[in-house]
């Protein structure tokens, strides 16, 4: 199998030096490029067309998330694994986001990021433990919030998951075990909440604001 080609995307010379050193002695790994910026790496990318970039987050200027997502918008084959610092985990949700498909600390193995590379080149997702620890919070802290937002009781984002699958008032009224009555009720009271007027129009606001799936 040819080696899979990768980029280096950190602003810190000792940093892409460090890394260079320990892929040297990889033969499943080709250093193809490198880069100090998110600008750079975005010109770059689209040159060079990278099978997996390694790309810090915090860069001056345009930051790793950004230099992500526009890497990403004009090359959907290419796969960016994130390579921060422990206490830069919060930034998981955006990277995911942005179109990551890996994120890993600085932290790991030699070992580890090789096998990470090669796993998102294979088109899996891979997140160090700690990232996905943090991107499930943010995920459930998220959910929260765009619940508060709206002013959506328990019981109203069940009908609503049920409304955007497509389900009548009466299938509703069976699932949750309450009579039809009460569910136009919480219709009703949904439509007040996110200003809708019809199902269509709510399916569609639930969407966009991800408050289903």
């Amino acid at each position: 199998m040819p080696p899979i080609k990768v980029m280096i995307v950190d602003d810190h010379n000792l940093v892409r030096e460090g890394l260079k050193a320990v892929f040297a002695q990889r033969i499943e790994i080709e250093i193809i490029a490198e880069s100090g910026s998110g600008e750079e790496a975005v010109e770059i990318a689209a040159e060079i067309e990278p099978d997996v970039i390694l790309m810090d987050v915090s860069m001056p200027g345009m930051n790793g998330i950004q230099a992500t997502r526009l890497i990403r918008e004009a090359n959907p084959e290419v796969k960016i694994v994130i390579l921060t610092m422990l206490n830069q985990v919060g930034y998981v949700y955006e990277a995911v986001k942005a179109g990551a498909t890996g994120y890993m600390l600085k932290s790991t193995s030699s070992d580890d990021l090789v096998e990470a590379i090669q796993a998102v080149h294979e088109g899996k997702a891979l997140l160090h433990p700690d990232a996905t620890a943090q991107l499930l919070k943010e995920f459930v802290t998220l959910a929260d919030k765009r619940t508060r937002d709206y002013g959506l009781s328990n019981r109203e984002m069940e009908v609503l998951q049920l409304l955007s699958e497509g389900k009548t008032n009466k299938q509703i009224a069976k699932d949750l075990w309450i009579s039809e009555q009460t569910v136009k009720t919480h219709v009703t009271h949904i439509f007040d909440k996110l200003g809708t007027s019809h199902r269509t129009e709510t399916v569609a606001q639930a969407l966009r604001s991800g408050l289903v799936t």
